[in-house]
């Protein structure tokens, strides 16, 4: 039976040892732990990388969230667009702040928000006349980003907040401009197991308003002015400690590396599965950061029982769609409304992905898919 990881971090740490241990010396040697300078240092580097004006450090990528959404200003009888094809965390921070939910169908073959059915539940949620449309969660699903161009243009003519939620596609590229730039807000998460990550919780939003980043950095403190017992607006405990930035300022510095990596991985995938089962689609003038590798199968328990069997571990990112959760039974219209979701759920499956994979391993892969899908 052959011993696979899912996502191979063991592999990354051995590479960047040094740098990583080093790194964290430095913040047991300085003390200080919350708003060391670590943080300035990574946000610098983050702006860097992305192309966009500031980043915000914080503590999740679902306090991201919150934090932005608190900042447009949404909040109680607003209305918040967003795929049901998605992690609880585009959904809940939604309800966190008081607005509601409204669930969108996704594109069968990119997996992410369609923009059709986008515009026809603001028009539906308009003319129900209960609650008023504000913003538009647009999720970039397993690292490939959502139409934003459409998405922008559907938000500017009704007057929309665009909120990129990119927890899983930072590193991705649409056209020339990188993720982070993509909308007025884009939150990004660094849970260890995403493209970039650290080894606890931790996030980051990304805007060009200058405005909007002082903003965003009081809520982060509990809403704090001028000083610590200076309380200007409401916020949260949101701060993403020092010793997580000092862990992804070396893994910042090869992210490049391991996108390529990750998108060679990819194009392997696609070579050797293309005739066996249904591989991601790619788009024209957009690039991955591949997050997931994700498959449509059939018979989707008997194939992952086949490759557990192998010593081959998969992941079903999403069994099932928010719509049809209980804890958003009320804000959907239940089974069958937004079938495109409903028959992903059924079918969607996620392989090994990981820039450390070796192309050996990679085949073993596609030789248990190949021969559990027969």
């Amino acid at each position: 039976m052959s011993n696979i990881p899912f996502v191979d971090l063991a592999a990354q740490y051995q590479l960047l040892k040094p740098e990583i241990d080093a790194r964290i010396q430095a913040v047991l040697d300085h003390g200080r732990f919350i708003n060391g300078p670590e943080i300035a240092e990574l946000e610098t580097a983050l702006c860097e990388f992305s192309g966009c004006e500031h980043a915000v450090g914080c503590a999740s990528g679902t306090d991201a969230l919150v934090m932005a959404l608190m900042a447009a200003g949404v909040g109680p009888g607003d209305a918040v667009f967003l795929p049901s094809f998605t992690f609880t965390a585009s959904a809940e921070v939604v309800l966190v702040v008081g607005a509601q939910p409204v669930f969108v169908d996704v594109d069968p073959r990119t997996f992410n928000i369609d923009v059709v059915h986008l515009k026809s539940q603001i028009d539906a949620t308009r003319k129900a006349g209960k609650l008023t449309p504000k913003a538009i969660i647009p999720v970039d699903l397993f690292g490939l980003p959502a139409d934003y161009a459409s998405v922008n243009e559907i938000a500017k003519d009704l007057d929309l907040f665009v909120l990129g939620d990119a927890a899983q596609s930072f590193g991705a590229h649409f056209g020339e401009a990188r993720v982070g730039t993509l909308a007025s807000i884009t939150t990004t998460s660094f849970f260890p197991a995403k493209p970039l990550g650290c080894y606890g919780d931790g996030g980051a939003i990304f805007t060009n308003s200058a405005e909007t980043a002082d903003v965003l950095r009081s809520i982060r403190a509990h809403g704090k002015g001028t000083g610590k017992y200076d309380i200007v607006r409401i916020g949260v405990n949101g701060r993403l400690d020092t010793l997580q930035a000092a862990i992804l300022l070396p893994k910042l510095a090869i992210f490049e590396r391991e996108i390529a990596a990750r998108t060679k991985l990819a194009a392997h995938y696609d070579a050797r599965l293309a005739d066996a089962v249904t591989t991601p689609l790619r788009e024209d003038g957009k690039a991955s950061s591949w997050a997931q590798y994700s498959v449509l199968i059939d018979d989707r328990d008997d194939v992952q029982a086949k490759l557990r069997k192998a010593g081959i571990p998969t992941a079903v990112y999403y069994p099932l769609p928010m719509h049809l959760q209980p804890a958003y039974a009320g804000y959907g219209d239940g089974e069958g409304s937004l079938p495109v979701s409903e028959s992903l759920a059924k079918r969607i499956m996620s392989l090994p992905m990981h820039p450390y994979m070796e192309e050996a391993t990679a085949d073993t892969i596609c030789d248990a898919l190949i021969e559990a899908v027969r």
